[in-house]
């Protein structure tokens, strides 16, 4: 891994007047193409990116980045009064900060030490209010601010005393933490690098090459605070200080507005993962395949390892495309297939350039000029354009497919449609707690729904089904049978398939014996007392089955415990928390070698992807057990002590997802690049039998590979990088083809060019990945060290190379980083990172290798929680509430709050909270008629029910997986499984609060300033 360091912010950290990183206003965009026209001379790049253009649909909310609470005033912010931010939604105080009391909260305590902040930016000096409305603002016309290190600081008002002092901090706020390493990060395999500053829009606007400034003497922490500067004076005597409203400090949930309409906008990189956006015409490939860290790469390795930001795209080739959005255009060249570079073998793209009246072309990636072949050939305009550029989507879109040939195909033959395999564990315990019933009565309707092609009116999926325990059932389900047929393989050390033709059928045909196959499991085993099980021969037994059948295809493995009957792959219990914070802890995440990594790669050989659905009641070395999943594009879900009642449905909702999502079998993906850089490494759940192709048993809508890069060269600021990833892959109706995407960035030899166009949500996920993969050979204190100490750096090279003079005691922030911090801290308090003997071993492997194969959206929405209050819900609106910030403070005793990350739901219900609200919602008289345990809202008819219920179904239904809803009652037990998620608090298994955290990042920055 690199030992780059990198900066991060939410996307929404950029002070721009457009939207989310396009163009403010409706005024023309700069006209200046991106590249040239093709078949000339490439254009020089503006700065900052100028990009293409497409048009955007705003069908829902996204963040601006200005704090709401602020004027802009010169270089600074200065917390706005009432009158002005009112109109932007602030949101209004909690009852837990309004409540008198005599000692303030703990959060308000942290805040009377940092008053002096204030957020500002740097640029001409030029005052303005904050603007009502983005479609208010003008097209930015300004000139771009000079050199920033030119810069004089903008007016400040002066620093308030503040009393300072308390304990010494010793280390990084972060249980077990010692100090981070004093110098540039260390070299070895454990470093990695850091997310870096969230989007930036046009220079013109002179707030966008801003900073934050924290301003005035940094004070330390309050008696008993931890996290005090030891160099901290006494507590000073002194008149009242200015109290700093805990809103001032950068939000990622404050600066929320909603737009409805359609306009045009440059395309400079991509805006928020939040956004709902409509790409229409576009020669970079959308933001839902392809995201980067930065839009404007350093030109030298030198300038990449000073600003330490991380070179790197996630990439998730088979996204999700709405429904009013055009699908990828498929294109057929026949027999001679698609037309390629002779060198680098890249594919044809909007980037080629035709010269010689179109009868050659030089590739853009390694400059190889080559011959236009016969078929292909078509005449260039006087601007040097193919006349067909608008009809061939290869030339002028960045997505597309093309119709493999048989040279594509393994053996040269064409493959046959995938199949998925039903492997259904019937030990006793899933056969007494319904499991089993259960998942035979939802494959009855659920094979209905199998994906199928577009405009074909059934699936070309086969079906199978294999039931367990200590030995394999295998059954015979073909249509002409009356009833289906077992078959008992019972030597699991030798596994084999006993039946070939009736074991994968398609559905439609066998649908009569499926249904009385899928009858009659659950009574065949009804008196079993078997409780051991076999786990690797049933994989085993699944990849034999596609090799005997000569297709690709998933299993779908329903299991329940550790698997120790005596069969390869038997596992033993190695869950020891004396291992907990030593350095052999690492070794709880890591795999058992021998079968399980041998299975992967036979797995992936014959592209069978696998999907495990958990069920235990005690330690099942989760490590090992999803290691296959993991190499082979699979995924895991786990339900702990499972209960038909609460978890049923939890555990159905997922199972139909994942049966019914877009997928590719057999994929194998390569990363080409322009020369100067080169992919490096590679994080998801992939398999690398080399270094350059990344083997994917199967790949989903919702699986993201992520991609580092480094420098093999200088790059050049006129000609710019490429980047194509192309993805050969089997659809579902067993057709070869090749999906291509496409990335063009800026290069430049200025870091604060860097700086602005690096965008944090694709940063944290870079960063979360390499910290997860990190512990697998380094202890957790080590990578947590490396973290503070990156981010430390990042924040201080861009206070001495890019920001304006300030004091010393400023906290300064880059416009694109103001909320890294939060990202920061909440991750370091994530499950993996935190050793503590309190938290399940399965449940932080399962977590570690969930976000390895995560995209953008999915790692930001996880280290940050959203919190939806509900009490003052508008039940005609169809807008949502806005979220607000993830602190106990927020919370009222009055209030109804939902929770969600992804992967867990709350509702919390405060201990006032109305009786009407109560009765509206659970058709209860109070709150202490409020059942346990309860999972499930009732269905009433009345307004709120509805409304709550509409939210909580749409939340779901735009997850890729499915979440138990938990309602907790305030005060109560399990209302500290819900604080866990206030990742702005302090964490209950070890960890900083947000405050905290800010106040020591800035003493590591000036102790490495000075």
């Amino acid at each position: 891994m690199s030992q780059q360091g990198y900066v991060a912010a939410p996307p929404y950290s950029q002070a721009q007047p457009g939207m989310g990183g396009y163009q403010g206003g409706f005024g023309p965009g700069p006209s200046q193409p991106l590249y040239g026209h093709y078949g000339g001379p490439p254009q020089a790049f503006s700065t900052p990116p100028t990009g293409k253009k497409l048009v955007l649909l705003y069908l829902g909310c996204f963040y601006s980045d200005m704090l709401l609470s602020f004027h802009l005033i010169g270089s600074v912010l200065y917390p706005a009064p009432p009158a002005v931010s009112a109109p932007y939604g602030q949101p209004p105080q909690s009852a837990y900060s309004s409540m008198a009391s005599p000692v303030p909260p703990p959060t308000q305590q942290l805040t009377n030490q940092m008053s002096a902040m204030n957020l500002g930016s740097y640029g001409p000096m030029q005052s303005a209010a904050p603007p009502t409305s983005p479609v208010a603002q003008q097209p930015f016309q300004t000139p771009p601010p000079p050199a920033m290190g030119q810069m004089a600081p903008g007016p400040q008002s002066p620093p308030p005393t503040m009393p300072m002092g308390g304990q010494s901090m010793a280390g990084p706020p972060m249980a077990g933490m010692g100090r981070p390493f004093p110098g540039p990060p260390p070299t070895g395999p454990g470093g990695f690098q850091q997310p870096g500053p969230g989007l930036a829009g046009p220079s013109g606007f002179p707030q966008q090459a801003g900073n934050c400034q924290f301003g005035g003497p940094m004070a330390g922490l309050q008696p008993g605070m931890p996290g005090a500067f030891p160099t901290a004076p006494g507590a000073l005597a002194g008149p009242p200080q200015k109290k700093l409203d805990p809103d001032s400090i950068p939000s990622i949930v404050s600066r929320r507005l909603i737009l409805l309409g359609v306009h045009t906008f440059t395309y400079q990189h991509t805006t928020l993962v939040i956004l709902h956006f409509l790409i229409l015409i576009s020669s970079n490939a959308s933001p839902r395949f392809i995201r980067c860290t930065t839009y404007s790469l350093p030109c030298t390795a030198d300038l990449a390892k000073q600003c330490q930001v991380p070179l790197a795209s996630i990439i998730k080739p088979f996204a999700s495309l709405p429904k009013n959005e055009t699908p990828l255009y498929v294109v057929k060249h026949g027999e001679t297939g698609p037309v390629r570079c002779n060198r680098c073998k890249a594919y044809m793209c909007p980037y080629m350039q035709f010269i010689d009246g179109g009868r050659r072309y030089q590739c853009s990636f390694c400059n190889c000029v080559n011959e236009v072949p016969v078929f292909y050939f078509q005449h260039l305009d006087h601007m040097g354009r193919r006349v067909d550029f608008y009809e061939r989507p290869e030339l002028s879109l960045g997505s597309y497919e093309f119709e493999a040939t048989m040279d594509y195909c393994k053996n040269n033959k064409p493959p046959n449609p995938p199949a998925y395999i039903f492997m259904i564990d019937v030990s006793y315990t899933n056969i007494k707690s319904g499991l089993v019933k259960l998942i035979c009565d939802e494959l009855k309707s659920l094979l209905e729904k199998l994906p199928r092609e577009e405009g074909m009116e059934s699936s070309a999926i086969k079906v199978g089904f294999v039931t367990y325990n200590k030995i394999l059932h295998f059954y015979n389900v073909k249509s002409a049978l009356a009833q289906p047929q077992m078959m008992v393989v019972s030597d699991t050390a030798d596994m084999f398939v006993p039946l070939l033709d009736g074991f994968l059928v398609n559905y439609q045909d066998s649908r009569a014996v499926i249904y009385n196959l899928l009858d009659q499991i659950p009574d065949m085993f009804a008196d079993t007392n078997e409780s051991e099980t076999v786990f690797a021969p049933v994989i085993q037994a699944g990849v034999e089955a596609f090799k005997e059948a000569e297709c690709s295809g998933k299993l779908f493995i329903f299991h329940s415990s550790m698997p120790t009957a005596e069969a390869p792959g038997k596992l033993k219990n190695r869950d020891d928390k004396k291992l907990v914070n030593t350095d052999k802890e690492k070794m709880l995440f890591q795999p058992q070698k021998g079968v399980y990594e041998q299975l992967s790669k036979e797995c992936v050989a014959q592209g069978c992807c696998v999907d495990l659905f958990l069920f235990p009641s005690q330690y099942v070395d989760l490590a090992t057990m999803a290691d296959v999943p993991s190499h082979t594009g699979g995924s895991v879900y786990k339900y702990s002590n499972f209960q038909m009642e609460t978890d049923g449905e939890h555990f159905l909702r997922d199972l139909r997802k994942d049966v019914q999502k877009s997928i590719g079998f057999d994929a194998v993906m390569r990363v080409r690049t322009s020369t100067g850089f080169r992919a490096t490494d590679f994080f998801g759940g992939i398999y690398m039998n080399n270094t350059t192709d990344i083997e994917m048993a199967a790949v989903d809508c919702d699986k993201a590979v992520t991609v580092e890069f480094k420098h093999d060269d200088t790059l050049s600021e006129e000609t710019g990088a490429f980047m194509q990833c192309a993805l050969l892959y089997t659809t579902i109706s067993g057709q070869r083809r090749l999906r291509i995407h496409n990335v063009s960035l800026n290069c430049s030899s200025q870091l604060s060019e860097l700086y602005k166009s690096c965008e944090t949500d694709s940063l944290i996920n870079f960063f979360a990945k390499s910290a997860y993969r990190a512990i697998l050979n380094q202890p957790l204190k080590n990578v947590r060290e490396i973290l503070v100490n990156q981010t430390a750096h990042m924040l201080a090279c861009y206070r001495k190379n890019c920001a304006s003079p300030s004091a010393a005691s400023q906290l300064i922030l880059p416009d694109a980083m103001k909320v890294f911090p939060v990202y920061m801290n909440s991750l370091m308090k994530t499950a993996p990172l935190v050793g503590s003997t309190e938290l399940s071993t399965d449940d932080r492997a399962h977590q570690r290798l969930s976000v390895m194969a995560m995209g953008v959206e999915d790692t930001q929405l996880l280290l940050y929680p959203r919190l939806i209050p509900l009490h003052n819900i508008d039940v005609s609106s169809e807008a949502l509430p806005a979220p607000v910030r993830c602190s106990e403070e927020r919370l009222s005793e009055s209030g109804v709050f939902l929770l969600e990350n992804g992967h867990s739901m709350f509702l919390w219900l405060g201990q006032a909270t109305s009786p009407d609200l109560i009765q509206g919602i659970f058709n209860l008289p109070s709150l202490a008629h409020l059942q346990a345990n309860m999972c499930a809202l009732p269905e009433l008819d009345n307004p709120l029910s509805s409304k709550v219920r509409a939210i909580i179904s749409g939340v779901l239904e735009k997850r890729p997986s499915s979440m138990k809803l938990q309602i907790v009652r305030q005060r109560d037990k399990p209302e500290m499984l819900f604080r866990q998620f206030l990742v702005e608090d302090k964490g209950l298994h070890g960890g900083a609060s947000y405050m905290d955290f800010l106040c020591y990042v800035h003493r590591e920055i000036r102790q490495l300033l000075t």
